[in-house]
């Protein structure tokens, strides 16, 4: 296809991709003259998830190069580049209280999980769990429980849906856009289940 058809099927315009394409988020198309060029399904789905992490992700083109460097990576085991593509979502600037660090190394001994010691999403979560107590809310360790339990279930069921380690790069982008554009999913499920739950304590069935 011609990038025009590229622009019409993806949504993104054409300065823009030509744009991905001079710093190199883009792979080029097949030369077809001096001044043309073919493209294949490979830049539709690319093209897709630069719009994911950018317009939904909210991600600068900066770090969208290091996801997707990491979305590449061919040498590295397929579990080593998730977690890679993982750390490049996460906030640049974690910080979290050493004893609520512990508490969360305590969470994932307890459950098993295996996880690398070195782990950024161990801070993202102490910090969250911080930012709880600086308003005077501590979140005790049975409903910590109760929600690591139901993180578990979306886990497990998150990488059982995703494509085929035989293609890679298909799974480690879907694994990408799951965890860029997944949490709001969760998020809204989770209010619509509170909404419930509330209705079913203190209000009334409609």
């Amino acid at each position: 296809m011609w990038i025009a058809e590229l622009s019409r099927r993806t949504d993104v315009p054409v300065p823009t991709i030509k744009y991905y394409l001079r710093e190199g988020l883009l792979a080029p198309g097949e030369s077809v003259g001096a001044t043309r060029a073919r493209y294949g399904e490979e830049h539709i789905r690319r093209l897709r998830l630069i719009r994911a992490l950018v317009e939904a992700g909210g991600l600068s083109l900066a770090r969208v190069r290091g996801v997707l460097a990491a979305v590449d990576e061919e040498e590295r085991e397929l579990h080593e580049v998730l977690g890679a593509a993982h750390a490049a979502l996460l906030p640049e600037h974690l910080v979290a209280e050493d004893t609520t660090l512990d508490r969360v190394d305590r969470l994932i001994k307890d459950r098993g999980w295996h996880v690398d010691t070195g782990s950024p999403d161990r801070v993202l979560l102490a910090g969250a769990l911080d930012a709880l107590e600086r308003v005077g809310y501590h979140l005790d360790d049975a409903l910590l429980d109760v929600y690591a339990t139901a993180a578990d279930e979306v886990g497990t069921a998150d990488v059982a849906h995703l494509p085929s380690g035989e293609d890679r790069p298909r799974t480690v982008e879907s694994t990408v856009i799951v965890t860029a554009l997944g949490a709001p999913v969760l998020l809204a499920l989770r209010r619509l289940a509170q909404q419930n739950a509330s209705a079913e304590r203190f209000g009334h069935r409609h």
